[in-house]
């Protein structure tokens, strides 16, 4: 059976709320991993507490992990709810993911290569597990990292990427494929922000054979 793993950002359901009907097909391997990027920023906000970002990931202090870990399971509860009885919520720590920690941005982990049986066994049943991107500690990990460890640890064919930006721009001009070395090129340049890490996880993941989209940009290795 085919697999495709989907990234899927909070701001693009709000500018489209049944953007992920294209991917969640009967018969069809699909797994979600999610971010929460506004919600926890504003979570963050009613708290009093700061929204601090390096390299595009945000930093997680112990006093914001608990809000982090409340926002992800509400946008979880979210997506579930939009894709429907075959989707199965799951928070990455609950289900056993594992990551090494990144001191440097707190409470932050790189997901590693090793997955839980349980996750196996959701995708044999044709189920759609949607992933809230924890690990074990707890530690929060960035969305974009984890969609691309999944992706290349569970042997998909391909990693896609929706978001409310349709894809790489470069001059006003969408480019249709970036390869290694020019997004090597352009990071600091042109990029800035959370594209950073989007388009280093898709070269993580088109490095190791799977087809990488990003909105109409394709990632090749």
């Amino acid at each position: 059976m085919s697999l495709t793993i989907v990234k899927c950002g909070g701001a693009a359901l709000s500018r489209e709320p049944f953007v992920l009907e294209r991917y969640v097909e009967h018969g069809a391997g699909v797994c979600v991993v999610h971010g929460a990027g506004a919600r926890i920023s504003a979570a963050l906000r009613a708290a009093g507490l700061e929204s601090t970002f390096v390299g595009g990931r945000r930093v997680t202090t112990e006093e914001s992990l608990p809000i982090v870990r409340e926002a992800m399971r509400q946008e979880n509860r979210a997506l579930c709810a939009q894709i429907g009885r075959r989707a199965y919520g799951l928070m990455g720590d609950d289900l056993g993911l594992e990551a090494e920690r990144l001191p440097e941005l707190g409470h932050v982990g790189m997901l590693l290569p090793v997955v839980p049986s349980a996750l196996w066994g959701l995708l044999a049943t044709e189920g759609v597990p949607v992933i809230a991107p924890l690990a074990r500690g707890p530690l929060n990990v960035n969305a974009d990292d984890a969609a691309a460890v999944l992706a290349v640890a569970l042997g998909a064919d391909r990693l896609v990427f929706v978001s409310d930006v349709p894809g790489v721009f470069v001059d006003g001009e969408i480019v249709p494929q970036l390869s290694e070395r020019e997004i090597s090129l352009l990071n600091g340049q042109y990029l800035a922000g959370g594209i950073v890490p989007k388009l280093q996880a898709a070269v993580l993941a088109a490095l190791e054979g799977v087809r990488v989209d990003v909105g109409a940009t394709a990632v090749v290795a």
